[in-house]
């Protein structure tokens, strides 16, 4: 007996699976998975590796650049003897070799690089949030459509038991002579018109959470059984809170960088400082003259070297007006960039007055669909009654009985709305959830 509990007990733990697994999604699980696989917001986070990659500071851009050439040529017939710098008929054989290393002292066009290659950074992030946000926001939407789906389709469900046990009495009644065949064959009808709105129903509510975990970018074959939860984790109100929109910081940004490419450009007008160094020295060797004697490869690299150091200002002059037109168009797309500024914050402003006024509208829908309800419970509770004696006929129950399914829907869609402006509210302030 022991062993068999045992046995019980592993397969338990160690094989879940056996015991069905659960499919039952919340909408953090559903944002939580999302994030993780979307495929966008993956490129996005690259494309910030990939900014932060191509940035480079003050002091980087400040460090000397050095290089090493080497070149071995043959010069044939009337040349130029490296030895005596003298023309000569013959053929030489040339090795030279160079090592130069320039450093900028003051470069002002660097300084407005290393910016602008910082802004771009900030810039590629904002961007991030902004493809997030709208992200989490198409979830929300299409997590609350499926779930008001879902929730009809339980109430049609509590509904059609009630027209199941009311078609199997009336069919007793009729077989013992109580009710006529024409209450049958209305009660009938009306319970064929019942099953295919909750197949309707049920074939909605798979297409729309199929959507859901497309867009999550999840596999699931077992979508059908998947059950979204209905009671929304609790989530504090931020309606008051400051707004830190995505795309309001990335207008900001683009702003602020667009102030940045104008000083790049102005950078050209001004001086820059460089020094650098160099270094060389040359082997050279006739051909085919065995009669000449020159110094072997180590002595002639060695009395052969140069060394030069030096300073260079580079101060533009005139370059035919070009860049002054450059700086100027740069001038008129940081002025319109401060419009999308402006442009961007009045959109969230408006948007957010929008789905104030829809929730503020809910909410003062709530009380009358509650009253509405509490009506319509009553009612089919004596039409129920009244449909027992006799008094009404199946065509009228049912007309009540779908009046009752509506308001209770109604009401429970109401409340879903209700927390669905909720958290788009926050998610548009640039809040998450």
């Amino acid at each position: 007996m022991n062993k068999s509990i045992l046995i019980i007990v592993c397969v338990a733990i160690f094989c879940p699976s056996v015991w069905g697994q659960d499919n039952s999604w919340s909408l953090q699980k559903c944002i939580h998975e999302g994030m993780k696989n979307a495929i966008e917001i993956k490129m996005q986070q690259l494309s910030v590796k990939k900014s932060q990659k191509e940035h480079n500071s003050i002091a980087n851009q400040v460090l000397p650049v050095i290089s090493f050439t080497g070149t071995q040529s043959y010069n044939f017939g009337s040349t130029i003897d490296p030895a005596t710098n003298g023309r000569v008929s013959s053929n030489i054989q040339n090795d030279n070799f160079f090592l130069n290393a320039q450093m900028n002292l003051i470069d002002f066009k660097a300084f407005a690089n290393a910016q602008r290659t910082r802004i771009n950074i900030e810039k590629t992030k904002a961007e991030l949030a902004v493809i997030e946000n709208e992200y989490q926001l198409q979830l929300l939407e299409s997590y609350f459509q499926a779930l008001f789906t879902q929730e009809l389709l339980k109430i049609q469900k509590e509904q059609f038991q009630n027209s199941r046990f009311n078609l199997n009495r009336v069919l007793k009644e009729v077989e013992i002579g109580s009710k006529p065949k024409s209450d049958l064959y209305d009660m009938q009808l009306s319970f064929a018109q019942e099953e295919i709105k909750i197949l309707e129903t049920e074939q909605l509510s798979v297409l729309q959470k199929k959507q859901l975990f497309q867009l999550m970018n999840v596999e699931n074959k077992g979508v059908a059984e998947v059950v979204l939860e209905y009671a929304i984790e609790p989530f504090e109100s931020k309606e008051s809170a400051a707004i830190s929109n995505p795309k309001v910081r990335f207008a900001e940004l683009n702003h602020l960088g667009n102030q940045k490419e104008t000083l790049w450009e102005r950078a050209n007008n001004l001086p820059s400082l460089t020094t650098f160094y160099g270094f060389s020295t040359f082997y050279y060797k006739p051909l085919n003259q065995s009669a000449t004697v020159v110094d072997n490869f180590n002595t002639q690299i060695s009395d052969n070297k140069n060394h030069q150091l030096g300073i260079q200002l580079n101060l533009p002059i005139f370059n035919g007006f070009r860049n002054n037109k450059r700086i100027a168009a740069a001038k008129l797309e940081t002025e319109k960039s401060k419009f999308g500024i402006e442009q961007e914050k009045l959109k969230v402003k408006n948007q957010l007055d929008i789905e104030s006024q829809n929730k503020a509208n809910y909410v003062q829908l709530s009380s009358k669909l509650k009253e509405m309800k509490t009506y319509a419970e009553a009612s089919f509770r004596t039409s129920q009654a009244k449909f027992s004696s006799g008094s009404i006929d199946a065509v009228v129950f049912s007309s009540v009985k779908n009046q009752l399914l509506s308001t209770e829907y109604d009401l429970l869609k109401n409340t879903l709305q209700q927390q669905y402006i909720t958290l788009k509210i926050s998610l548009i302030q640039g809040n998450t959830l």
